[in-house]
């Protein structure tokens, strides 16, 4: 069974897919440059392996833009609570990169990024769920 967290950073490695994808079929060195922010964006001290979500995502994935979006934000927002503002900004700068790997950034790039920022923008994790326990 997932944890939120894991929740939350497969939706991400699906939104950060989405948009890679969105100009056409990622190509092996795209895969390999897609593969390196998100794991340098995202790994951090879980007890997961970023790199294997995103490698599970580009193998797996067969479904459209609009609706892996819907999924994902559907998936952040259900699992929000455990969203800290710096796992937002990691995210916002996980999609800022992705978009920005390949110029040009095209205007489906764009789109896509614009309306994370503003979907992901209203939504504010609980310190209860997101803070690790002081020692």
């Amino acid at each position: 069974m997932d944890t939120p967290i894991q929740n939350l950073h497969y939706a991400i490695g699906q939104l950060a897919y989405c948009i890679a994808r969105v100009d056409g079929k990622v190509q092996k060195e795209e895969r390999e440059k897609f593969h390196d922010i998100v794991v340098s964006e995202l790994e951090d001290d879980y007890d997961f392996n970023i790199s294997d979500i995103v490698f599970h995502i580009m193998d797996k994935d067969k479904s459209d833009s609009q609706s892996t979006y819907k999924w994902a934000i559907s998936e952040i927002k259900m699992n929000s609570h455990y969203l800290s503002p710096e796992i937002k900004r990691k995210f916002i700068s996980v999609m800022e990169k992705i978009a920005n790997a390949y110029p040009p950034v095209t205007m489906e790039e764009n789109e896509i990024l614009e309306k994370f920022k503003k979907d992901i923008a209203p939504l504010k994790g609980d310190p209860v769920y997101y803070m690790k326990p002081v020692k």
